[in-house]
């Protein structure tokens, strides 16, 4: 005897205000204590089944990637944009995720049809841009709609090959609840654009905000809907461009992408490291090279540090491009262990360039330059790099062959790295480079 199951309807309840589902009402939501924001739903519980295949029967789509024109977003994204795949651009205002998709959307454009649906800027002001952009593509579309159900229109009739959306957090589905960049609206959106990518092949971007932490806005499984997520970085005020490459179905992660802001936009830089080194002062104190790896990428960076005497009664600790608390730890291990007290000291830290390092790796570099600028003496081209221990020990980095193959490019004088001339301690590694360990 054959049982069967039975299909029944069960009740659900969504919070209009953050999306939380529960499976029985309460007078509030419990995930974002809104009053009155649950409202029921009903979804089934007897679907058909669906058909399966064998994973060796299924072929493979044999088509090449489409590139996009600009070889640093290729590089990020692996060799170009795949067929139906979701890609979202996050970054801080100013940094130039719109100006980065308007050069990329001309570029594909000028083999093919692309819509730019901008729910921020009217089709006038995007023509505007464009112009100044020095961008003509003949085929490159505008659209200037918030509504999902007309962008998902116009893609309709021009069927285009590259669908750019500016931004998620100003589109809104009609049948949602909440406002433009609410947690529902963004998900329901973003949920109706990669159906869309999916059914038609369309290549679809979303450029997203970002938080005040840094986060993208919206809910954190929109990052989890698509297939790519990439962020660019960098100061709003000039200087490099980093697009990051934070999760990609197809193909490695941690790639990055290096640009410049120029007047005609963001332009590709092949080489980052003569870019980022070039005003570099050899034989000036407080300044060590620090060959880093993103991803597969290697290149060189300048570390700058200042150290004065302080007349304040808490002394200032500057940071930038580093994370405060690891100079905090590399000051107390120079306390500790070397016997350099910076108590009554101003101590400022700069990477060159806009440059965001996480690599622990950069913490020798830092410790050369804040040692060298306290005691006013003048390295010569040095390159450096090897994590610091609390107890002064240098621990080995991560693609020391890559950093010394890219620091040897610009032929320093003396690489200070784990192991190197014994330096196995902060001590070794300060004497090594010259800077006279004696405590006191």
């Amino acid at each position: 005897m054959t049982s069967q199951k039975r299909r029944f309807a069960q009740p659900k309840y969504r919070c209009n205000s953050c999306g939380f589902t529960t499976g029985r009402w309460m007078g509030f939501c419990p995930q974002c204590r809104a009053e009155d924001s649950l409202a029921e739903t009903v979804s089934s519980g007897g679907a058909g089944a669906s058909t399966t295949q064998r994973l060796r029967e299924i072929g493979l789509n044999k088509k090449p990637r489409t590139a996009t024109g600009i070889a640093e977003i290729d590089r990020v994204l692996g060799g170009g944009l795949v067929d139906g795949s979701v890609v979202l651009v996050g970054g801080e205002p100013g940094v130039g995720k719109s100006t980065l998709l308007l050069q990329m959307a001309a570029r594909v454009a000028d083999h093919g049809a692309v819509l730019l649906a901008s729910a921020e800027e009217s089709a006038a002001q995007v023509a505007m841009r464009a112009a100044r952009l020095g961008l003509d593509a003949a085929g490159l579309h505008v659209v200037s709609d918030g509504r999902v159900d007309a962008i998902l229109g116009a893609c309709l009739e021009e069927q285009p090959q590259l669908l750019v959306v500016d931004s998620i957090q100003t589109v809104t589905a009609d049948d949602a609840e909440g406002s433009a960049g609410g947690v529902v609206q963004v998900r329901e959106s973003a949920s109706r654009f990669i159906d869309f990518a999916k059914r038609t092949g369309t290549v679809v971007a979303l450029v997203g905000h970002v938080t005040k932490d840094g986060a993208i806005a919206g809910p954190k499984t929109l990052e989890h809907m698509v297939d790519v997520v990439m962020y660019l970085e960098g100061e709003g005020d000039g200087g490099l461009r980093l697009l990051r490459s934070l999760k990609n179905r197809y193909g490695s992660v941690n790639q990055v992408g290096v640009f410049t802001m120029g007047d005609a936009g963001l332009d590709e830089v092949p080489d980052p490291s003569g870019v980022l080194i070039e005003a570099h002062r050899v034989g000036a104190s407080g300044t060590v090279l620090f060959p880093m790896v993103e991803g597969r990428r290697s290149m060189l960076c300048e570390v700058q540090a200042l150290v004065v005497p302080s007349v304040l009664p808490q002394p200032r600790r500057s940071v930038k491009g580093l994370d405060v608390a690891r100079v905090h730890q590399l000051l107390a291990v120079l306390e500790r262990h070397v016997g350099i007290g910076l108590g009554k000291h101003d101590v400022h830290v700069n990477i060159v360039g806009g440059i965001r390092l996480r690599d622990p790796a950069v913490d020798l570099a830092v410790a050369l330059a804040i040692v060298s600028s306290y005691r006013d003496a003048p390295l010569p081209l040095v390159a450096a790099w090897g994590e610091i221990g609390l107890t002064g020990e240098i621990r080995n980095a991560t693609h020391a062959d890559r950093r010394l193959e890219e620091a040897s490019r610009f032929d320093p004088e003396l690489v200070v790295r784990p192991g190197s001339g014994g330096s196995r301690t902060i001590d070794q590694a300060l004497s090594l480079s010259g800077l006279s360990a004696t405590r006191g």
